[in-house]
Parts: structure tokens; sequence; C-alpha cells
């Protein structure tokens, strides 16, 4: 299942070796837990020395150890499954179908049916380490006529190995519709044990709630239809059912506090394994990596940090990279020194001159994603042409916020949409689906996976309505405009805010033939006739707030640039001596000032500034819910880190009045207006 045939130094000394680690201390901790959870299935309150015996026994007996064995392959197996299925760009699908599809490809189901597995040998386990009359799945009887001794289903044994198979299932659906895979990096960075420490009650309350859940579901499917297993397995196996036993498919079979309690302790130790192996996953593979800013070495040189930021083959290092760009700027005197170094000889900032511009990079890109989306929104989803507007906008937009300095205006990839690690790891392992490669890899082969996704990873379809420019899953709904930037833009006398609303000339068609005709509103009369159906508008209904959150569902390395930029700017201040930020402090204002006022428009848009609802103890990360608040307020916290640092340098008292003019940095008239309110500390 490994390929050794990596050629990224970054995935084999870091990615894998994190991975290893965590597996490795799950199998560490295993031993404890299954203590504790001999423990409690075995408590006695009456007998308690009696409880302590045989704990005692039953921990060093035979079948505790193999089952032990049994646990340790099935953690094993649940840390490759997180190393294969986790990625750092969360799936967001867009409607309720493209969530059916998700949880119905045929990767998912093969991924439910080895959870469903790993759940029966769980539960074997503990079924095995509870004893008495869950311990095995025949048990011999006596039949009522003849009195003789046969082999009889224990429905006990039965009814623990259904309910595993039935949690396995639970994980693995979980799994997809709560984006357990997804790995986000923490805002405040801790060391490993503090954080452990921190999550391990939320694992522990997590588990109970989660356990509790299943239980409640299981026993109200087997209430209904736990007599065709059991007959099934009776009939394969040969074995009898014991008439003279209650059955467990009856309310008076299941009300039984001893079954719920077993279940529900064995329940609770099966998603506590499974969770624990996920919280040290995180923990570890989002552990913060620190990368030179230049070597002296020139074999090492591609491993410095200007040059893995320009990394476009393996992404997850770049997103790694810029963690260590925002650590470095606020943290980090002596680093921020060698980014403002010279080059010897020649006299050259190579360091910061590489930083900026691909921290600008990503912005401007983020900037066009963002006016496409409300040109799109804005033309009531009808989608333009891909050769005059997106050659146009890319132009203007460069033209526009990388102006100045040579370095930074050479930004080749500032058409290119940002790329997920994905993608990155497809081309790095020359487009073979590994173990390694797959932790951070979207299925964007599926033809269900989220728009979003596909957009994100570059694969796009070329009669695709994402094709070309990104948009949104909502540019097909048909509404209201909510604004133009054209008229906008003629009603204060400004120049257009983005060249994306300029129309491109219609391409001359020749007229379809009638053949062609017919087809086409033969297939408009099906689809008027399917948006009547309530059942077919409720499963391609867009939801909610998920257009939002596919836009912003990579901002995490856009908050970390913003952030880096601007705690380099400040400290430029005072530790660059040569002044070699100050050539390129006009582009990154008005890098900043654009993408403030596309997002502010971004704003105003439908379900865009309604924050989600705070859901319940559940593991899977909903921090991607949030991305966009996060990237605002980063944004304006970096525009007044440098206005406040440059504030005395930034504007000038006019001698014919008390105003206050911006005139020290090149930057046009609108962004002036824009920074003028961040001086006033009126934002």
């Amino acid at each position: 299942m490994f390929s050794l045939k990596q050629n990224c130094w970054f995935i084999r000394k870091v990615v894998v070796w994190s991975a290893v680690s965590s597996i490795a201390w799950s199998v560490l901790l295993l031993p404890v837990t299954a203590a504790v959870f001999v423990l409690l299935s075995r408590f006695s309150l009456f007998h308690p020395i009696q409880w302590i015996s045989e704990c005692t026994s039953l921990l060093t007996a035979s079948s505790s150890i193999f089952s032990l064995v049994v646990l340790c392959g099935v953690v094993l197996i649940t840390g490759l499954f997180n190393l294969e299925f986790y990625t750092l760009v969360p799936s967001i699908p867009c409607s309720r179908m493209a969530l059916l599809g998700t949880v119905l490809h045929p990767r998912q189901c093969v991924h439910s049916l080895v959870y469903c597995t790993m759940g029966m040998l769980v539960m074997w386990c503990a079924s095995v380490t509870i004893g008495g009359r869950y311990s095995t799945l025949g048990i011999p009887c006596r039949q009522s006529e003849s009195g003789e001794v046969v082999t009889c289903l224990n429905e006990y044994h039965l009814f623990l190995l259904l309910a595993g198979a039935f949690m396995g299932y639970s994980h693995s659906f979980l799994g997809v519709v709560q984006n357990m895979y997804y790995v986000s990096f923490q805002p405040i960075q801790q060391y490993k044990y503090p954080r452990f420490k921190g999550c391990l009650p939320m694992v522990v309350k997590c588990s109970v709630i989660q356990s509790l859940y299943s239980a409640r579901n299981f026993a109200a499917l087997y209430l209904f239809f736990g007599y065709a297993p059991k007959t099934w397995i009776s009939s394969t196996l040969h074995l009898q059912i014991d008439s003279s036993l209650q059955p467990l498919d009856s309310l008076t079979g299941l009300l039984e506090f001893s079954l719920l309690y077993h279940l529900t302790i064995s329940g609770t130790f099966l998603y506590f394994t499974w969770y624990l192996t996920v919280l040290l996953f995180r923990i570890y593979v989002t552990e913060a990596y620190s990368f030179p800013v230049q070597s002296t070495f020139t074999e090492d040189a591609e491993q410095c940090l200007p040059k893995v930021l320009a990394e476009t083959n393996t992404l997850v290092m770049k997103f790694f990279a810029l963690q260590d760009l925002a650590l470095l700027s606020q943290h980090s005197l002596s680093r921020r020194l060698e980014v403002f170094s010279l080059s010897q000889p020649g006299g050259h900032p190579h360091n910061w001159n590489a930083i900026s511009r691909e921290c600008l990079s990503l912005l401007s890109e983020l900037t066009q994603r963002l006016v496409a989306h409300q040109d799109a929104v804005a033309s009531n989803g009808r989608v333009k042409s891909q050769s005059a507007s997106s050659d146009t906008r890319s132009a203007s937009l460069s033209s526009s916020v990388m102006s100045g300095t040579e370095d930074i205006a050479e930004t080749p990839r500032l058409g290119v949409p940002l790329r997920t690690p994905g993608s990155v790891f497809k081309s790095s392992v020359g487009g073979v689906h590994s173990a390694l490669t797959a932790p951070f890899t979207p299925d964007v082969d599926s033809p269900f996976s989220s728009p979003a996704i596909r957009r994100l990873v570059g694969q796009q379809e070329p009669l695709s309505p994402w094709f070309g420019t990104v948009q949104s899953p909502h540019i097909m709904r048909r509404g209201p405009k909510l604004w133009s930037a054209s008229t906008e833009s003629q009603s204060n006398g400004s120049p257009p805010a983005s060249p994306a609303t300029v129309p491109s000339p219609p391409a001359a068609s020749e007229k379809p033939s009638f053949l062609a005709q017919w087809l086409q509103n033969r297939r408009e009369q099906v689809k008027s006739f399917l948006a009547k159906r309530v059942l077919i508008v409720y499963l391609f209904n867009k939801l909610p707030e998920a257009s939002s959150q596919a836009l912003f569902a990579d901002s995490q390395v856009h908050i970390w640039a913003l952030q880096g930029l601007s705690h380099l700017v400040a400290a430029s201040f005072s530790e660059d001596q040569f002044g070699v930020v100050q050539t390129t402090l006009p582009n990154i204002l008005s890098c900043l000032v654009v993408l403030l006022e596309a997002v502010d428009r971004h704003f105003k848009l439908p379900h865009a500034s309604s924050k989600p609802v705070r859901a319940v103890c559940r593991m899977g990360d909903s921090t991607y819910k949030t991305l966009r608040f996060a990237l605002r307020a980063a944004l304006k916290t970096a525009i007044y880190k440098i206005t406040t640092t440059f504030g005395e340098h930034l504007k000038i008292n006019l001698f014919w009045g008390p105003a206050v003019c911006i005139i020290a940095v090149n930057i046009s008239t609108e962004h002036r207006k824009r920074l003028q309110q961040f001086l006033e500390f009126k934002e």
C-alpha cells in the first residue's frame, strides 16, 4: 500500500513520519484504554474485591492478549485510512444530491465496508472481554421436545456484532457528512502533549454521545428488522434458535439495563479508539515545521523558504511554508533579518522579492476568484466567455495590483487557480494515487464530487459552468441583480473596478438544425417538469452558505500570507536596514485594499454574512465554515498593522485645512480614500 517512489523530501521526512508517530502512539495507548474498558465492563458495586481480582486475571489471560493484538491491527488500519482520506481542503457538497453521490461513491462504499468489518472485530473483542452470555456465537441448549443438547444461536453475541457493524458504518458516514477527514491548522501553536491533554476530554465526551446515539438508532433498527439477520445466520450456520429465551427483537428484550449498558460501554470503547487515532493524527501532522530562509550549501537551496513558497508540485509543503512565514514574521528576529538581507555578491533582495511575490500572487488569485463570482451573480448566472474576459481580467488586475518593481510584477501564476495538495500530490508521484499522496488528496475523479474541489484542484470540464474563471455553485440561479460594477463606477466617476465586467463580443454561430432545436426544447420541457417535483427540488436545491464556504475553502493559506506580509512590513520599519520593503509597499497596500473591496462586496451576497449554527459535540472539524470571517478579520488586521506603523509617514496635514491626505505612497485615489479610513480608525 505504501509507495517508496517519492521524489519530495518533505513528504518522506515530515508527513510520513508524522503519520507513523501518531499510529505508534495510538497503539501504545491501546492497552490503557482496554484496561479501562475491562474495569467498566466488569464493574460490580457490591463486590469490589471480586471485581478487582476478576479484572486482574482477565487482563493477563490469553484471550485478552489475543484480543489486544486484533485491536492493534484495527488501530493500524484506522491510521492508514486516516493517511489515505485526509485532506487540507474540505469537500463541500453544494446540494443534497452531491452529498448523496459522495456517500454512494464506490471508494466511499469500500471505506464503509472496511469500517463495518473493523467495527465487528472490535465488538467481538469486547464481547470476549465481557464474557458470560456474550462470549460466543453458539451456546449449548436443550430442545424442549426431545431433550437433546444442540448448539443454539447466541443472540446477545450476534446483537453486539451487528451493533459494531452499524457503528462502523455510522463512523464512515459521519466522516463524509461532518468532514472528519479535513485537517485544519491551529491558530495558536501548542506543544503536542498540552494539546492532547486539552482535547482528551472532548474526545471522551464525543465518544459517549456518539455511542448513545448509535445505541438508540441500532436498537430501533433491530426492533423492526432484527429478525431477518437472525434467521439468515441461524440457517446459514445451522444453529437452532432457543425458543425458551426472550428474543431481543422485542421491547421486553431490548429494554434490559444490562444489555443497554454493555452496548453503550462497548460503543464508547469503539468510538474512543477511532477518535483517539484521529486526534493523534491531527496533532502530529499539523505540527509546525521551520524552513531555513537561506542556505550556505547549494544542495540545500531547494529546502529554503523562498524556494518552497514558489514550489508548485508539492503544495502541502507550501501550506507548511506559509505557516512558517507567519510564525517567523511575528516571533523570530534573526530570521526576519535574513529576509531583509541582500545577496552577496550583487546586493539584491532576492529573499524578500520571492516571499512578497508569492504572497501577493496568492492574494491576487483570491481577488480574481471573488470578482469572477460577483460578476457571475450580477449577470444572473450567465457565464461569460473565457477568451476575452479572463485574459482582460488577469492583465488588468496584475497591472493595478502588482505594478511597481520588476520582480513583483512578474506573476506567471496570477491567472491560475490555487491548486490543492491533491493535484500537487498527483503530479508529484506521476499520477499514481498512493497511500502517501492520498492524505491530502480530495477525490476529484468522482462524478459526484463537489464543484468546489474540482475548481480548487484545477480539474474543470469544458462544458461545465466551472470551466474558465472560478465560479460559484449559485451562478446558475436566476435572480435579481444585486449590483453591477460598471454602473457603480459610472455613478462615482471612477474607472471600472474590475476588468471582468467588460462584456465579450458574442461569437458568431450558425443557426442550429431542426433536430438540435427539437432536442433542446424537449430537454427544457423535462427540466421544467422535474423542477416542479418536490423531491427533485429538495435534492438538487443549493445548500445555503455552500457557495460562500466553497469560495473560501482554502483561505487558510491567504490568512497566513496576510499575517506574514503585514508583520514583515511592520517589522521593516525598524529592522530593514537597506529599505528593501519600501519599494514594494505601494503594491502591498494596493493588493490589500483591492482584496478588501472584493471581500466587502462578497459579504453583501445572500447567506455570505450569516454565521453557521454552532454544532453539537462532534469530531468533524467545522472551522472551514468560518474561514471567510477569519479572512476578513485578518485582512483588516493586516491593513491596520501597516497603517499604524507607518501612520506618520503615510499622511501629512495640508496648510489650507485640517484634512489629511496620503501622499507618501504612490497609490491610486480610491485606495487612498480607503486607507484614509484606516488611518482615522473608522473601519
